[in-house]
């Protein structure tokens, strides 16, 4: 379980950890510019531990709202993990981990570690699939705690387009994750209908559109698929 811990370590440490760590060079910027001190962009890195709650935490607070709204925006952005603990538990689930381990891996799950997870734990030994994802996912977060400073000194290196270029490469590479691994039809149908609901939802409402696009696009592969298998049955 050892080896499984430092394996998922060490495939973490190229490149998932590299396009993270630039991501957090871009936030570590944005937060500079914000008013945050070193310290408390590290620290909101670690407990929040999602690029998007954390934008939220920025722009909030910048406009000046009321912290119970800040921190209700920033919950509720995290609301995406749900779907996607649910999906990987199964996956993970092993009777030697109790339920302190199985909570403190939760915290770890990001984008990048879910669908890397997803990708290369079936394959592996039930019991050291959780120790590979959480050597991957402690790794990839520390890599991001690091690599804020870098971006908070740095700032006034780097132009607004570059900073924020730093931050959209994590989902770009999320995605990419996603196409390369894309292995039934239900997975190939839900990015299609994400890819097609997005853009559409973001012109109707650019507030909600996450949201709608992955509710309503998510739906639609669901009820697809349905009606494909009942063709085939």
């Amino acid at each position: 379980m050892t080896a499984a811990f430092y394996g998922g370590a060490r495939e973490a440490f190229g490149v998932p950890a590299a396009v993270l760590g630039a991501g957090y060079i871009g936030y570590g910027a944005l937060a500079y510019e914000n008013g945050y001190s070193v310290w408390l962009t590290m620290l909101a890195t670690a407990t929040i531990w999602a690029l998007p709650g954390q934008l939220i935490l920025i722009e909030l607070h910048a406009l000046g709202a009321a912290a119970f709204a800040i921190v209700l925006a920033a919950v509720v952005s995290g609301a995406r993990f749900l779907p996607m603990t649910l999906s990987l538990l199964p996956v993970m689930r092993d009777a030697r981990y109790g339920r302190p381990v199985v909570y403190g891996a939760a915290h770890l799950i990001a984008m990048t570690g879910w669908a890397w997870a997803m990708r290369r734990c079936p394959d592996l030994p039930q019991e050291q699939r959780l120790p590979y994802f959480a050597g991957f996912a402690a790794t990839c977060m520390a890599v991001s705690v690091a690599s804020c400073p870098i971006g908070f000194y740095l700032s006034g290196a780097f132009p607004p387009l570059v900073r924020l270029g730093f931050v959209f490469l994590t989902p770009v590479y999320f995605f990419v994750i996603l196409v390369g691994d894309v292995r039934t039809r239900l997975a190939a149908a839900a990015l299609a209908c994400g890819a097609l609901a997005g853009p559409l939802f973001h012109l109707l409402s650019p507030q909600w559109s996450v949201l709608l696009s992955g509710f309503v696009g998510g739906t639609a592969a669901y009820l697809i698929q349905k009606k494909f298998r009942r063709s085939h049955a």
